[in-house]
């Protein structure tokens, strides 16, 4: 499994933003759904063996939610970033009137959260790792066989105490280049290398 962590510290967390507007009142909501969307789509199909976690955090703990997509069971994804973007201010909409965790749509569930202890879960999970441009090279990264629990920022940094969290679990830096990509090009970079790892895999068993 194939499981993406994805720090969202600007978007309004209760969905307060318009669509025509991702990228400044949207607080990057533009970037977010680019992410959710790389994660998933292949050139006809869905990555069904991925699922994501989006932690919104604007606003303070008491604001603050979760939406995870399941791959296996997503619909109604689709490859543009405004269309991404609308399912998510819905479940972040809805939310808003619902003190407890329900499904949005189909392998979309929404929820309240603690966002620490969100992330500190996580990072116990297989093949965790901070996808961050001070690790090592993913090439170096040796995880479990196609599995990869990874933590990304969206275009700001963690904040001290996500930070601090992650350094306290001990979890991997992983980098998947030299440059500052952003987060959709990050989260493509390790599905890239997940699947050159598979496909060699595949290969040397049929050797």
């Amino acid at each position: 499994m194939r499981r993406f962590l994805v720090l969202a510290h600007r978007v309004p967390a209760q969905g307060t933003f318009t669509l025509n507007d991702l990228a400044g009142g949207g607080g990057r909501m533009d970037e977010i759904a680019r992410t959710v969307s790389t994660a998933f789509t292949l050139s006809n199909d869905l990555r069904r063996d991925t699922e994501v976690t989006v932690l919104f955090t604007a606003g303070g703990p008491e604001q603050a939610r979760r939406i995870d997509l399941v791959g296996a069971r997503l619909r109604y994804l689709n490859p543009d970033e405004r269309s991404t973007a609308a399912l998510l201010k819905n479940a972040l909409t809805r939310a808003a009137e619902f003190p407890r965790e329900f499904e949005s749509s189909p392998g979309l569930r929404v929820a309240p959260v603690d966002p620490l202890a969100a992330l500190g879960e996580f990072v116990t999970r297989p093949g965790a790792i901070w996808l961050t441009e001070a690790g090592a090279p993913i090439a170096t990264w040796r995880g479990p066989p196609d599995e990869v629990a990874a933590v990304v920022s969206d275009p700001y940094d963690p904040t001290p105490a996500e930070a601090e969290r992650l350094t306290q679990s001990g979890v991997p830096r992983v980098s998947v280049g030299p440059r500052s990509l952003r987060t959709s090009q990050v989260v493509d970079a390790v599905h890239r290398e997940l699947d050159l790892r598979s496909a060699s895999a595949t290969d040397s068993t049929r050797a």
